[in-house]
């Protein structure tokens, strides 16, 4: 399985970036999709995960802000992040596992893009 995330760049505070993921390979090996973020001497963190239902879960720092949300005829998952804040800037990764269920851990997650930046600055 190949995920790869488009999507990053630089965004003035309050404005608003969509990320996408698209999956390719064995497809029908993933079970759970999500987005986690990254910055330097940080661990990675959950932003915002998905079941192959409906069921998500957000960090508290993006509830409200961000949207998870997947295209399953385009096999890609995207995040959709507005009232984007200078804290929001990190490398964001795109995952996929294999497990049922739902997972905020990210040592649950089997799949892992090459990441895109976001940067948050005026």
């Amino acid at each position: 399985v190949e995920l790869v995330e488009t999507g990053g760049g630089l965004v003035q505070p309050g404005g608003s970036l969509r990320l996408s993921c698209e999956a390719s390979g064995s497809l029908f090996s993933i079970n759970g999709m999500g987005w986690y973020r990254q910055t330097p001497g940080q661990e990675r963190e959950l932003v915002a995960v998905m079941d192959s239902g409906i069921s998500t879960r957000y960090a508290d720092s993006v509830k409200g802000r961000f949207t998870i949300s997947r295209d399953n005829a385009k096999n890609t998952v995207y995040l959709q992040m507005n009232s984007l804040k200078p804290e929001d800037t990190a490398v964001y990764y795109c995952a996929g596992k294999v497990s049922l269920g739902i997972a905020a851990m990210a040592r649950e997650y089997n799949y892992w893009g090459q990441g895109t930046q976001v940067t948050v600055s005026s």
